[in-house]
């Protein structure tokens, strides 16, 4: 069930990675054009940030049976010294927490904006931190936090 759960976590980083990105470039576009706040890019805002919460979903479950994490809270005064299990129990799951934070209250303030352009202009803030965010915490093939293959 580990290695199911940990490979549906790892294919949906690009659904999440490709959904931020996307809303990214209409909230930039919407912004910078003035355009008209659409049904569209409302359903963009609201399938991101869910995307983004069934991701945190599988990440909470992975965190709950990952041996590596069980190795770093039952060995804490030595495994902390150890990058990659502090990474994974500690570093991985905050940063990303924090970004799923960032995505959930961008979207609900988007939503609730009056006007088109502040509605883009926050998810164009809200969100390119997240990506930000996101990106120091995965752990890249070439991260010197932490290494995985791009696909597992």
């Amino acid at each position: 069930m580990y290695t199911t759960l940990l490979f549906c976590h790892s294919m949906l980083r690009w659904f999440v990675l490709g959904s931020l990105f996307y809303s990214i470039f209409i909230a930039y576009k919407g912004y910078w054009l003035q355009l008209s706040f659409t049904k569209k890019d409302n359903a963009i805002r609201h399938w991101t940030a869910t995307i983004a919460h069934i991701q945190l979903i599988f990440g909470i479950l992975i965190y709950m049976q990952s041996p590596i994490v069980k190795y770093f809270w039952a060995n804490f005064a030595t495994a902390v010294q150890n990058i990659d299990a502090a990474f994974f129990a500690l570093i991985h799951i905050l940063l990303m927490l924090v970004s799923i934070v960032l995505i959930t209250i961008g979207s609900a303030l988007a939503k609730r904006k009056e006007s088109d352009r502040d509605k883009f202009k926050t998810m164009l803030v809200w969100f390119s931190i997240a990506l930000i965010i996101i990106f120091i915490a995965i752990p890249w093939p070439f991260s010197f936090l932490a290494n995985r293959p791009y696909f597992r």
